[in-house]
């Protein structure tokens, strides 16, 4: 396997083939912020917040850093003016819908992001798709899934598999950065429970 040669933050890094901008940089010590993604899983790109600036051919871009591909010569930044903005307007997002997430609140104190920036819409899933993707990728379960499109979308048990499967697995709870899914599967667990009959 061919190694790349690049830097990031000014610092020479090598590769392989193949390997993500995150991948790299963590593997050299460097850190990028990041939300959605988790190693067990396939790239998502999701949450945004590994956002880098590269430079290729006397032309900078900024790109996800999970989803985007090491290449020979390439010269990464993972902090500037403008992607701590971007990271901060994110957060700030992302914490009108999870206020009290300890995740967020601590990646915010490290941007500056505030809290209550945007109007609160607390349904505390930041649609991050840990869950979702845990679940179908490792598990192979499918018993949780996205419902709805745009600011309508979340989350959801497939009653039916959830009933069978998640009682013993429950493996993406930890996952969750807004305690959300905790609480959709109690609610879910609740109304699946048989009444007594009179």
């Amino acid at each position: 396997m061919s190694r790349i040669k690049m830097k990031i933050d000014d610092r020479e890094v090598t590769a392989k083939e193949g390997q993500s901008v995150l991948e790299v940089a963590r593997e050299a010590g460097i850190e990028i912020p990041t939300l959605c993604h988790d190693e067990r899983l396939e790239p998502f790109g999701g949450c945004r917040l590994c956002m880098v600036e590269v430079q290729t051919g006397g032309w900078a871009q900024l790109v996800v850093s999970c989803v985007y591909e090491a290449k020979e010569g390439l010269v990464v930044r993972t902090r500037s003016e403008e992607i701590d903005k971007i990271r901060r307007v994110l957060l700030e997002l992302l914490m009108a819908h999870a206020p009290t997430s300890p995740q967020l609140l601590a990646m915010g104190e490290v941007y500056g992001a505030r809290p209550d920036r945007f109007e609160p819409d607390p349904s505390f899933c930041v649609h991050c798709g840990l869950c979702v993707r845990y679940c179908n990728e490792v598990k192979q379960l499918d018993a949780i899934g996205f419902i709805d499109r745009g600011v309508n979308k979340e989350i959801s048990f497939v009653p039916e598999i959830a009933a069978a499967a998640c009682e013993g697995c429950k493996e993406c709870f930890p996952l969750c950065p807004t305690s959300y899914l905790q609480a959709a599967f109690v609610r879910v667990e609740a109304l699946s429970r048989k009444l007594p009959r009179a």
